[in-house]
């Protein structure tokens, strides 16, 4: 079976920038699985993924307005400590953390931090950059009906109720 919309895939994956700096990979757990034409992945990501079958490999490469998007100037913000999400440490210069905004959970990065607040950037940590996806397809099911009904993959590396 061909990954198309509605199929329930399973992958692993590494990540690099377009310079080859390694950004991360799935390796340490469970491969990735999402449904598949449903806005689970970045867009570049999906796209390149579509047609694809179990067993294959491919180098994805993905412009920054198929992923994270371009960086933007000056989108510093300031926030209150207590706005982080999992904050149990001080947050320190330079550090990815995660806040809860207006359109769900973001990815912003700590600039500055003060007594009470941090000056974050608001920029996806990955926006601007060209990605490199090193995939390997495990798996490509049919999605079940009730995966359908709710819009996302179930199971070992999906979601789970």
């Amino acid at each position: 079976m061909k990954i198309d919309k509605d199929s329930v895939v399973s992958f692993r994956y590494r990540l690099r920038d377009a310079a080859g700096h390694d950004l991360g990979s799935s390796d340490a757990g469970d491969p990735v699985t999402y449904l598949h034409g449903h806005g689970s992945l970045i867009p570049g990501l999906e796209a390149g993924l579509r047609g694809r079958a179990a067993g294959e490999r491919a180098t994805v490469t993905v412009p920054p307005d198929q992923g994270y998007g371009p960086r933007h100037d000056a989108p510093l913000q300031r926030i209150p400590i207590k706005r982080l999400l999992g904050h149990g440490k001080r947050p320190q210069p330079g550090q990815v953390v995660a806040v809860q905004a207006a359109d769900g959970t973001r990815q912003v990065t700590v600039v500055k931090v003060g007594k009470f607040n941090v000056d974050v950037d608001t920029n996806h940590p990955l926006a601007g950059r060209v990605l490199e996806f090193d995939v390997e397809v495990i798996e490509v099911r049919a999605a079940t009906p009730e995966e359908l009904a709710h819009g996302h993959a179930h199971g070992p590396g999906g979601h789970h109720h």
